[in-house]
């Protein structure tokens, strides 16, 4: 700690000493009055300083009582009028006549200025800077006479910043939003959500009743929704770390291209191969299409192969661990979504039925696991979904093979319904016959006579059998899937959407959010169908189609007519008259 002189006029004329020679260490100065400063705040003196300046001030004075300072005597001029309230006791005295030297002051203290001595003879100790921490103690001394100060002059306008600070540092934090508008919100969203699915259902409903086609389409704008949202996840933004040098901020150029590129060359080969197989006596009877419907997978391939090397030639310093991430992900979504989607236009072309029923039995089941939860739900599911509970899961499963029983009944009675597709351009008020699959054929289960006997006894009615349709145990085995294990493919779009830290896959749907989270569990379901179908209930027939395919594109010219003219002596021979 620094010190400086007591050596200040001001604080001399304070110090008051007493008549008696008695010389004592515990004596203490009362606070003495300095002058403040006007930039830096009084400093205060500490104890032992005091008493040095004290101790000082009596040698002043015993050297003046010997006469060895110059004729200094007290001027009562100098000395301010004292308060009859004063103690008696207490004498003051006055500065010497010669001035005192004194040096300049420091910038920072301009009204304290220091002196060397005392007439140039006594010079006392210097005093430390007083401690702010620790005032002096008060004790019971006589009181000083006072001493009135010039008046400092005026400070410097600095404190008129302050209110300024004030009002930043305290200002007021916004409000939040008041409780009103959000039950606006919450109103808003609840009206919005419930008029977009009546526009889908209503929406789905017409295509449904336009045909076979429409359909088709409404499948394809789904699966391009879903595949924008899921490759949207995956961005080229941060370069490699083993680039040293790289264009920050950029994205690679072909990578969106090429995205599209093979989602488009995926669905040219998967749909080209649906409509030769579903239409064949029309492509083969087209000269035209002929030689797309004959090569078509090579050309499907060299497509493919000319994205594959465009790929390789986009490859960039910098983002190869990126883009060999982003070929992956690209190839992964095209196997979930464009061939799922796949599968289930060629359940439509099948028959609408295993289309519409399907779709339905997995919104039901989503419908009721949400009642049966929100009602007797207590036991969680699932961490991925920690709103599935356990009874919702099971309610939602009873309640949908019951669901399942009464609704596929119904639909089957129609053939628009349940015929396979013969002419894209039909609609629900088009006369559509056909031989129905064996599955949608009225059966009779014979009772056990004892059993019958029992029932009769109980009922007193007589029962022998029973009507039913095999497809009443496929809508049991489909209402099963529905809702034990399509909701896995709901789970796992949860878990993808966890694993990016997303709400939703995109605003495809207002109020509903994404394609993505309203098709999640429909792709697992149109898949299973299309297995199921193709594996225990599509008749694996001969057809004119089938036929015609392998005419043209296994015989010859030559061939070909010498075929014609064998049929058509065949048909002669029946009694059968051809039409030229």
């Amino acid at each position: 700690m620094s010190k400086n002189p007591f050596a200040s006029r001001t604080a001399f004329d304070a110090l008051q000493i007493d008549d008696s020679d008695e010389e004592s260490e515990e004596e203490v100065v009362p606070e003495v009055v300095v002058e403040e400063s006007p930039t830096e705040p009084p400093v205060k003196m500490t104890k032992t300083a005091m008493k040095k300046a004290a101790k000082a001030a009596r040698d002043a004075k015993r050297q003046q009582r010997l006469g060895l300072s110059r004729d200094v005597s007290p001027s009562p001029s100098t000395t301010p009028d004292v308060p009859k309230s004063h103690s008696p006791a207490v004498q003051t005295f006055s500065l010497p006549k010669e001035p005192i030297v004194v040096e300049p002051p420091p910038p920072p203290e301009p009204v304290a200025p220091t002196t060397n001595g005392l007439n140039g003879v006594i010079q006392p100790p210097p005093a430390p800077v007083a401690d702010l921490a620790e005032p002096p103690k008060k004790v019971d001394v006589p009181e000083p006479i006072p001493v009135v100060p010039a008046e400092p002059p005026a400070p410097p306008p600095v404190i008129a910043a302050a209110p300024a600070k004030a009002t930043v540092a305290f200002s007021a934090p916004p409000q939040p939003p008041a409780p009103d508008t959000e039950q606006a919100k919450k109103r808003q969203n609840v009206v919005t959500r419930t008029v977009w699915t009546l526009i889908m259902i209503f929406g789905f409903i017409g295509l449904l009743l336009l045909g076979h086609g429409y359909m088709v389409i409404l499948v394809m704008i789904c699966q391009t929704l879903v595949y924008r949202e899921v490759t949207a996840l995956f961005s080229l933004k941060k370069p490699s770390p083993e680039s040293k040098v790289v264009d920050h901020g950029k994205k690679d150029p072909w990578s969106k291209t090429l995205n599209w590129y093979f989602f488009a060359v995926t669905n040219y080969f998967l749909y080209g191969e649906s409509i030769i197989y579903y239409f064949k006596h029309v492509v083969f009877a087209d000269a035209q299409l002929l030689p797309f419907a004959t090569n078509h997978r090579m050309i499907s391939f060299v497509l493919y192969t000319i994205g594959f090397m465009g790929f390789v030639m986009s490859l960039k310093k910098g983002y190869l661990k990126q883009q060999f991430g982003l070929f992956c992900w690209v190839h992964m979504t095209l196997l979930l979504i464009v061939v799922s989607s796949h599968f289930i236009v060629n359940n439509i072309l099948e028959g609408l039925i295993w289309f519409f029923v399907p779709a339905s039995l997995v919104i039901c089941n989503d419908v009721f696991a949400y009642i049966w939860g929100q009602l007797l739900g207590h036991t969680p599911l699932i961490s991925l979904s920690p709103k599935k509970t356990v009874e919702g899961f099971v309610g939602a499963f009873i309640t949908t093979v019951l669901f399942s029983l009464a609704w596929g009944s119904f639909f089957m009675g129609f053939d628009y319904m349940i015929c396979p597709v013969h002419d894209l351009g039909v609609s629900a008020w088009s006369s559509v016959a056909c031989r129905p699959n064996p599955a949608f054929i009225w059966k009779e289960w014979q009772i056990w006579a004892p059993v019958a006997n029992f029932l009769y006894t109980c009922l007193g009615v007589t029962i022998k059998s029973i009507p039913y349709v095999p497809y009443h145990f496929h809508l049991i085995f489909m209402s099963t899937f529905a809702s034990l294990v399509a909701p896995f493919g709901g789970f796992f779009a949860s878990g993808f959407k966890r694993a990016f830290d997303i709400k939703d896959f995109g605003h495809s749907i207002p109020g509903h959010g994404g394609m993505t989270d309203r098709m999640d569990c429909q792709f697992l379901m149109g898949v299973f169908v299309y297995v199921y179908h193709s594996t225990l209930i599509r008749e694996h027939h001969v057809t004119v189609g089938s036929v015609l395919q392998t005419i043209v594109s296994g015989l010859t010219v030559d061939e070909q007519l010498e075929l014609i003219g064998d049929l058509k002596r065949y048909l002669e021979g029946q009694g059968i008259r051809i039409p030229c």
